[in-house]
């Protein structure tokens, strides 16, 4: 039986599944003798707030800015990405507090969160995990894109103006509002994100390489200098990798001459790792959960429902209320769940316009948008853990 059918077979609630992952914790800490952060994202929900931002930088600053009781830590992580001095800031900030900095790779970690990554002094991935081309993410107009996707566009037209001596009007009209500065801004972009992996790997990666693999010769300063460049560049290759989006794993970053710990061949810590991911999934799948701060000592979470939920008593809860608006529409919806047989409750609240949550897991607005009540029933659970 794989992970994932073993935890929804087991049922675990919300706040059971938030105890088997600080058992987890614990059991990592205690086997490998490191301590682990885990930072991780609902990948699969199409949310504002997913991508690495400012914001996850104090989150985990004000987590780990006290002694933990180690010199060394482990960073799970799962990111689509997001901004590259987010992550310059984060591993800096890492650098900072802890001798040696290492990320532990099970899902996907892309674009900035490969640049983080490739901070570490150790990489551990699994064979599940993968990171991705590095290249920075940039506002265009309206949109989001990749710096080196903008940039081989334009390239692409300069060369075919060159060549036939005009473009179709499409083209001339998107290159016409394309400004010098904004041409410059993409480039510095780029430069920027292979300039931080260059820095890193020489400085934190390498630290410890005293002698070349194959050869056994020792190992120069500039030998350090080469590969780093060498390895930034193969990472920010896209004619190489084809799409911003590609998973590169184990063997595809070790062939560009970067060492990558295979989890795999260590059962007890890559069982540890495949749980945690599995229960993190879970957690982020089942409740409106999106982002997740987490370690031994605490959590920190962002929600995507906008939801107030109240409970009528503190100490012995009776009913909950629920003010829930419409993602569509704005309509705000107000809604209870009864913890106790009382049928004063129910005066109480339908004079109040409550109206009793439904048993069945949605409720449909009047402009006929499906609201999912799933997630919300779920942080119920949470916070009366009951």
């Amino acid at each position: 039986m794989g992970y994932l059918n073993e935890y929804i077979d087991k049922r675990l609630s919300p706040n059971e599944l938030m105890s088997e992952l600080t058992n987890l914790v614990d059991m990592y800490n205690s086997v490998t003798g490191r301590y682990l952060y885990i930072y991780v994202v609902a990948m699969a929900k199409h949310l504002p707030g997913l991508s690495m931002e400012q914001d996850d930088f104090y989150i985990i600053r004000d987590m780990l800015k006290d002694n933990v009781g180690t010199s060394e830590i482990d960073v799970y992580i799962e990111t689509p990405g997001g901004n590259g001095v987010t992550a310059e800031e984060i591993a800096r900030f890492l650098h900072s507090k802890f001798d040696k900095v290492n990320f532990v790779i099970s899902g996907e970690a892309k674009s900035a969160g490969t640049i983080l990554a490739l901070s570490g002094n150790n990489i551990y991935m699994t064979e599940t995990g993968s990171l991705g081309p590095i290249d920075a993410q940039i506002h265009i107009g309206r949109s989001v894109v990749s710096a080196y996707d903008y940039m081989e566009w334009i390239n692409a037209k300069m060369e075919e103006a060159n060549k036939i001596g005009k473009l179709n009007p499409v083209d001339a009209t998107m290159v016409a509002q394309i400004t010098p500065g904004e041409i410059q801004l993409v480039n510095h972009s780029l430069e920027y994100a292979k300039d931080l992996v260059k820095e890193w790997l020489y400085s934190y990666k390498f630290n410890d390489w005293t002698e070349t693999a194959t050869n056994k010769t020792k190992v120069t300063e500039a030998l350090k200098h080469q590969r780093a460049n060498e390895i930034a560049d193969e990472f920010a290759n896209h004619s190489r990798w084809r799409t911003h989006g590609r998973s590169l794993k184990i063997s595809d970053i070790e062939a560009i001459g970067l060492k990558v710990n295979d989890l795999d061949k260590n059962k007890e810590v890559a069982d540890i790792v495949y749980r945690i991911q599995f229960v993190c999934k879970l957690l982020l799948e089942t409740t409106s959960i999106y982002k997740l701060f987490f370690d031994a000592n605490g959590k920190i979470i962002k929600n995507a429902v906008a939801a107030n939920i109240q409970n009528e008593s503190v100490e012995k809860p009776k009913a909950v209320q629920i003010e829930l608006k419409c993602e569509k529409c704005g309509k705000q919806h107000r809604l209870y769940k009864k913890l106790v047989d009382d049928p004063a409750i129910d005066v109480d609240l339908q004079s109040k316009n409550f109206v009793e949550m439904p048993d069945a897991d949605e409720i449909i607005c009047d402009c006929n948008n499906t609201i999912d009540l799933k997630a919300i029933k779920n942080e119920i659970e949470m916070a009366i853990k009951k």
